[in-house]
């Protein structure tokens, strides 16, 4: 599936540090019907998780978010990224460091790679941070799905040590903040 997908569907795809973080996040945003967590921007043919963590690969954890845009749009995904992971840091989120943690956007047409740039360059205008955003713009290449245990992992394993420390705050601060986003 593209940007122009069928049925009016769309699609982002956006690294945030660790895909899981991002996936919970996207999962209950209203008007989004599907999250996949996997790993783009790399050289390496059909990477795993191992190679990926390794740093090897080149690719970043990301997630690719199906939306319909009657319902939210990709300014609103971007807004809702930026917001629960740290753009300021190059390859770091949090304990997790590298290259595959990197904060990027992979644009998948010329509108959202426009749409991404402004909202950075608004979000640095407002020194909303208090450094600057280096979250990278970058081609979408192939996209490779994770493997089956990455999927859901936040629903599926609310008491893990990551899940409770890292992932339920940004939950937590999405549903505080950004409510009228949300599914009912």
């Amino acid at each position: 599936m593209t940007e122009t997908a069928t049925q009016g569907m769309q699609q982002a795809i956006l690294a945030g540090g660790c895909f899981w973080c991002t996936e919970a996040v996207m999962k209950d945003v209203r008007g989004v019907t599907q999250v996949e967590s996997g790993y783009i921007g790399g050289h390496t043919p059909h990477p795993d998780y191992r190679s990926v963590c390794s740093g090897t690969t080149g690719h970043a954890e990301a997630v690719r978010v199906t939306f319909d845009p009657s319902q939210v749009g990709y300014r609103d995904l971007l807004g809702l990224f930026f917001a629960t992971h740290d753009p300021t840091t190059p390859n770091r989120q949090g304990a997790d460091v590298g290259t595959q943690y990197r904060s990027a956007v992979f644009p998948l047409s010329p509108a959202q790679e426009r749409e991404a740039r402004a909202v950075m360059a608004d979000l640095d205008a407002q020194g909303i941070f208090g450094a600057p955003i280096v979250t990278t713009i970058e081609p979408a290449t192939e996209f490779f799905v994770a493997e089956d245990y990455h999927q859901d992992y936040y629903a599926n394993n609310p008491n893990q040590g990551y899940c409770r420390a890292v992932i339920a705050p940004k939950v937590a601060k999405l549903r505080q903040y950004y409510g009228d986003k949300l599914r009912a």
